[in-house]
């Protein structure tokens, strides 16, 4: 009797120790992970703020649905920028075989493409291993990575993110949420996109061989790049079409000038003032068919087109509706990276702001830091660095002329040539300026600049740190620069602002100036 009632009480034993093992296991099941940050899009943008984030100590999980580095490697500013790279080493190449009297080369454009997937290669190889070992490197468990499809579902009491991955579907808990998805190539409705024959920013890399001929729908600034590209290689007929009477309306005519004449000399013929009626693929080509000022028509076939109007915000999805994320023009509206939604941020090219890699990684460093601290500067996008990769390189800080004009604002401007610049000289290429906008005062602070020409983007920086210190020109005016190098030039443009110049201004009027623009004219200072 007793062996009986032990084994019954034993046996009572285990079957509540099995039933409280499987709650504890159900309970663990059903656990939700929390994060401090939950970061939603690995592009420029997102990765910048998640390592920010991991500077303040704080767990943060990176989801990305796709490839890590977003368009900045992939599909575009990496592979654009080292597509054109190996293209201006060809318009070297054609220069130099003239020089040596040697025979033209042709350019394998598998080799080519080879080396551009390399860079893209290298450069996520190198975004994974830092991935891969920060917890390591930094002893803490801080980083965390998912791939998957992440929708934010839920903002109060909690934030509250539903991650979709290959095992299926789990719930995470983060105290914040960033927003950073990126965006995609525009499309117009009327135009059939087969990324084969009609082709995107991001569908552009399935070439296999250079086409015969191309047509660039949109003059802006990766039409014009891409008109570079193939016109640098001298195996493409470029057309691309402007609706306006210039290339690049929101830049300076000087600069546009120099531009359009660089890409008419390499063959590409620029339809100005001219509007699409339409585009249609026929069989293996394009045709195309344009409207000009006053009427006239004219049908063009050619072997591939490229769509470059643009981008938009990728908004679809990444917040259930119910929420109500506030847009604003089809984007997320976040002013200071902060949307309507209680601790979630918006950063990158999901909002409306200038679609550059700097710009969304200083929008990831701001938001992070408005989260954890407090931010040292205000976000401000008037003094960003931008370069664009012409056949000459343009780079640029602050106002131009253009954006002054419209500010109502008065400014000096001088103006520097290439050709006064003994680097400029010893490269054998002198196309080109420096430019340098200042406020029409005694301090002569800049308020902006363009330098086009070899080296832009390296020679733009001095103005940039001016501009961020809020210091006067007279800073650049006195230093030692390095000799022979470009930099001379924004320094001797620096002491026209002074009157103290090496080359005169009065002398060398085709090539130097110096101007106060005041109530709506220019005079000479």
């Amino acid at each position: 009797m007793k062996i009986t009632k032990f084994i019954i009480l034993t046996m009572a034993l285990l079957t509540a120790l099995h039933v409280h093992t499987q709650e504890v296991k159900a309970q663990e099941a059903n656990a939700i992970e929390k994060y401090d940050l939950c970061v939603i899009g690995a592009g420029p943008a997102g990765y910048a703020a998640t390592m920010r984030a991991i500077d303040f100590g704080k767990k943060v999980l990176l989801v990305e649905k796709g490839k890590v580095g977003g368009a900045g490697i992939h599909n575009g500013a990496l592979t654009s920028k080292t597509w054109r790279e190996l293209s201006k080493q060809a318009d070297e190449i054609f220069k130099q075989a003239k020089i040596l009297n040697i025979a033209i080369p042709t350019f394998n454009f598998k080799a080519l493409k080879a080396e551009v997937d390399l860079a893209v290669k290298e450069r996520e190889e190198l975004l994974y291993h830092n991935m891969d070992n920060i917890n390591l490197r930094l002893k803490g468990d801080l980083f965390f990575f998912k791939r998957g499809v992440a929708r934010l579902i839920e903002v109060t009491p909690t934030r509250r993110v539903e991650i979709t991955t290959q095992k299926g579907k789990e719930v995470i808990e983060a105290s914040h949420v960033i927003l950073a998805t990126g965006s995609r190539p525009r499309n117009v409705s009327n135009i059939e996109v087969d990324d084969k024959v009609i082709l995107t920013s991001d569908s552009i890399e399935s070439l296999t061989a250079f086409p015969k001929s191309i047509v660039i729908v949109g003059a802006g600034v990766i039409g014009c790049e891409y008109a570079t590209i193939f016109a640098n290689f001298k195996e493409t007929k470029v057309f691309l079409i402007d609706k306006g009477e210039r290339i690049l309306p929101f830049e300076d005519e000087d600069v546009v000038k120099v531009i359009e004449s660089d890409l008419e000399t390499r063959g590409v013929v620029i339809h100005r003032n001219a509007t699409l009626k339409e585009l249609k693929k026929e069989g293996d080509e394009v045709v195309y068919t344009l409207e000009y000022k006053g009427g006239k028509k004219e049908t063009f076939r050619v072997e591939k087109a490229l769509l470059s109007i643009g981008r938009v915000p990728n908004v679809e999805g990444i917040v259930s509706q119910e929420l109500g994320l506030k847009l604003k023009s089809g984007a997320v509206d976040a002013p200071t990276t902060e949307t309507n939604l209680e601790g979630v941020y918006a950063i990158g090219d999901l909002t409306a702001d200038t679609a550059l890699v700097n710009v969304g990684e200083l929008e990831g460093r701001f938001a992070v830091e408005s989260i954890f601290s407090t931010p040292k500067r205000p976000l401000v996008y008037e003094n960003i660095s931008m370069v664009m990769f012409f056949p000459t390189e343009v780079a640029g800080i602050g106002l131009n002329e253009t954006d002054a004009k419209a500010k109502g604002l008065n400014y000096k401007v001088a103006t520097v040539d290439y050709k006064c610049l003994a680097r400029a000289t010893s490269m054998r290429n002198t196309i080109g300026f420096i430019k340098i906008i200042v406020t029409d005062d005694d301090e002569m602070k800049v308020l902006g600049a363009r330098i086009i020409g070899r080296e832009a983007s390296s020679a733009i920086e001095g103005l940039a740190l001016l501009i961020y210190m809020n210091h006067g020109i007279a800073a650049l005016a006195e230093m030692i620069h390095p000799h022979p190098a470009i930099t001379e030039g924004v320094q001797e443009c620096a002491r026209i602002f002074q009157g103290t110049s090496i080359l005169k201004p009065q002398v060398l009027p085709e090539h130097m100036s110096a101007k106060r623009y005041k109530n709506g004219r220019y005079e000479n200072l």
